[in-house]
């Protein structure tokens, strides 16, 4: 199943007819259940040690007090993608109050805040993750004409990159547990050495790696395809 979000009641029930396949030896990639259960946001907080500080909550007032505490932060929804409604709220902003309103729709629905990450300049790193094994390349999202967001979506340019020590270090972590949840192919976002999303509906820049790198992404993904099928 590759559906980009918002992760809404029509891509629930399509998890949900997707699994009566399941349930006849069909192998689904990845796992209809695990699309349910890891929200492409809140599955960092798993993780949290290699996470920003973080904070997730529809509360004005706890937005607001986060946001004092360290001065400067982004805000984003929970369902999109593509960089679409992230702000990045600075010391003195006075846009907050309406900022938090417009995020948690006065209060009903989840946003998430964290710290800003100065690192972003480097670029927003997307670590492509195969049946829990790391690719050995990335493609760093950098931001351009004063954009804070690196997504390609955003205009962000594309940097093909080997992993450095710390990408490895996250994505061994976090690998184990998205095989064990089978979520065969997955795009973790990583700025400086802090992971901030764990991109498991669909994922991209398969094409960007593999037209600088000796590497075949697709390749790896088939292979652990038949892996699977073969047990």
């Amino acid at each position: 199943m590759r559906k980009d979000p918002p992760f809404d009641t029509e891509f629930i029930y399509a998890t949900y007819i997707l699994e009566r396949a399941e349930e006849k030896g069909t192998l689904i990639v990845n796992k209809p259940q695990s699309l349910r259960d890891c929200n492409e946001k809140l599955f960092t907080a798993w993780f949290a040690d290699l996470t920003p500080e973080t904070l997730v909550t529809r509360n004005k007032a706890q937005l607001k007090a986060f946001w004092q505490q360290h001065g400067d932060i982004i805000m984003k929804p929970l369902d999109g993608m593509g960089g679409a409604s992230i702000f990045r709220v600075k010391q003195d902003d006075p846009n907050i109050g309406v900022i938090a309103e417009t995020l948690t729709e006065l209060g009903t629905r989840y946003c998430m805040a964290q710290n800003y990450l100065p690192a972003i300049k480097d670029g927003d790193k997307r670590v492509l993750v195969v049946d829990g094994e790391p690719v050995p390349y990335c493609l760093a999202r950098i931001p351009q004409g004063g954009e804070t967001r690196g997504n390609l979506a955003a205009g962000g340019r594309g940097e093909p990159r080997p992993l450095t020590d710390s990408d490895w270090e996250i994505a061994r972590r976090v690998g184990p547990t998205l095989k064990a949840k089978g979520l065969i192919f997955v795009g973790l976002d990583i700025i400086g050495d802090r992971l901030t999303e764990i991109n498991v509906t669909s994922p991209t820049c398969i094409r960007e790696i593999e037209a600088e790198f000796p590497v075949s992404i697709t390749g790896m993904l088939f292979d652990a395809i038949e892996k699977r099928l073969a047990h």
